[in-house]
């Protein structure tokens, strides 16, 4: 399993975009009294047009997840968790405010890096062949996993995830729910929350869904 420690002043490090997987999150030592910043994006804010507009990236990443970031910083100063990297809040914060803005901030930022202009089609290798043994074959699990994003009520994530015995499982979590929750490794994620397509695609998810099969960083996902 890998594990990510993501602390305030090392948020994420990696290459810049000109790389198949462009932005990796690091282990990074531990960085006590500084604040979390907003990572940068692994690509270019309209790189990921016509699927993804400016627009969106603009208001999702540029407001929403600086947002989190921002409401985080001012929530952790005095508690018992003001001096844990991101990963350690999101595990052992209980439901509230903090664990609502540090899991919003990971999850984005994973988001992110799930996505790449150069995406799309199907993975390889290991990860290609787990899939076919847990789910039957990549149409099946795509079917699967598209269902489950389509149809999550409200706001939420889907996911691809592994747990500690190497059984994948595609789940739904609500709000700013993930599986690092229950100790599991996310190795794929599509947000649904409204925020995420409504201005390219209105209320219209089920072709947000269509369009992020087209920018998946399997890469990505094979590396973690």
């Amino acid at each position: 399993m890998t594990t990510w420690r993501l602390t305030r002043r090392h948020l994420l490090q990696g290459a810049a975009g000109a790389m198949v997987v462009p932005y990796f999150f690091s282990a990074a030592p531990k960085v006590l009294a500084a604040e979390f910043t907003l990572p940068e994006l692994p690509w270019a804010p309209d790189a990921l047009q016509p699927l993804m507009s400016k627009e969106t990236i603009d208001f999702h990443y540029g407001k929403h997840h600086a947002a989190y970031v921002t409401n985080l910083n001012k929530l952790l100063p005095g508690t018992p968790y003001e001096n844990m990297s991101l990963e350690e809040i999101v595990q052992k914060a209980p439901p509230g405010p903090i664990f609502n803005n540090a899991a919003q901030v990971w999850n984005h930022t994973f988001f992110w890096n799930c996505l790449s202009p150069k995406g799309g089609g199907e993975p390889k290798g290991k990860l290609a062949d787990a899939i076919e043994e847990h789910f039957g074959s990549f149409a099946d699990f795509q079917q699967q996993f598209t269902d489950t994003a389509v149809k999550l009520f409200g706001s939420g994530w889907a996911w691809l995830a592994r747990d500690k015995d190497g059984k994948l499982s595609i789940e739904a979590t609500s709000n700013a729910g993930t599986p690092l929750q229950a100790g599991k490794t996310p190795l794929l994620t599509c947000d649904v929350w409204e925020h995420a397509y409504y201005i390219d695609y209105r209320n219209a998810r089920p072709k947000f869904v269509e369009a992020f099969w087209k920018l998946v960083n399997w890469d990505y996902a094979a590396s973690l």
